[in-house]
């Protein structure tokens, strides 16, 4: 339990003091090259995966409670492995899952109530005149890892030659870096983490 507690937290310190570093330090879409395969690029999103959008603010608050429903379902999981002596990888995995999930929902349900959203100008935190209300925030991504950017697609290839594409476009944050490594090691380690049981 104090590991799982440990990962949890360190997890959360770090996805959340870099999201209000960001928020309140960088313009919206403001980027800075560390390198040329990796960049720090502020953008915000409604909380699903590449920014998908639906049903507008009803939409919104769906996915939300959705997602509360779905933490609640994973801490069961988690205080339930721990309970039963699981193996170490799958709590650590579990431990993750359950960190970035709790990361994404803090942005979901509070940075409505605590940002502003001025034109020009860097946010501030604890707002007089926040952006959006409970349950409507939006959800801070920053880290960016374009590998292959604007590169040419042969013509030869139907439809898409003479295209150009970027390998690997996506920009996320801690908390979906948490996410993916813990489905990462559920999969590398699926048969010891879910050994079967003799009949």
């Amino acid at each position: 339990m104090k590991k799982a507690f440990f990962i949890i937290v360190l997890v959360l310190l770090a996805d959340q003091i870099s999201k209000i570093y960001i928020k309140t330090n960088f313009l919206y879409n403001e980027e800075v090259v560390v390198f040329d395969w990796f960049r720090i690029h502020f953008i915000e999103n409604n909380g699903m995966a590449w920014g998908a959008e639906f049903g507008g603010k009803a939409g919104k608050l769906f996915l939300t409670i959705f997602r509360l429903f779905a933490i609640s379902g994973i801490g069961y999981w988690l205080f339930s492995s721990i309970k039963k002596n699981a193996y170490p990888i799958l709590i650590v995995a579990v431990s993750l899952i359950f960190a970035g999930a709790l990361g994404n929902i803090i942005d979901s349900v509070f940075y409505g109530v605590i940002f502003n959203t001025p034109i020009n100008e860097t946010a501030t935190l604890f707002s007089e005149k926040p952006y959006g209300t409970l349950f409507h925030g939006k959800v801070v991504d920053m880290l960016y890892f374009p590998f292959v950017e604007d590169a040419v697609i042969p013509s030869w290839v139907p439809y898409f030659g003479g295209k150009t594409f970027t390998f690997f476009n996506a920009i996320f944050n801690i908390a979906d870096t948490a996410i993916s490594t813990g489905v990462g090691l559920l999969i590398v380690f699926s048969k010891k983490a879910f050994p079967k049981e003799n009949e």
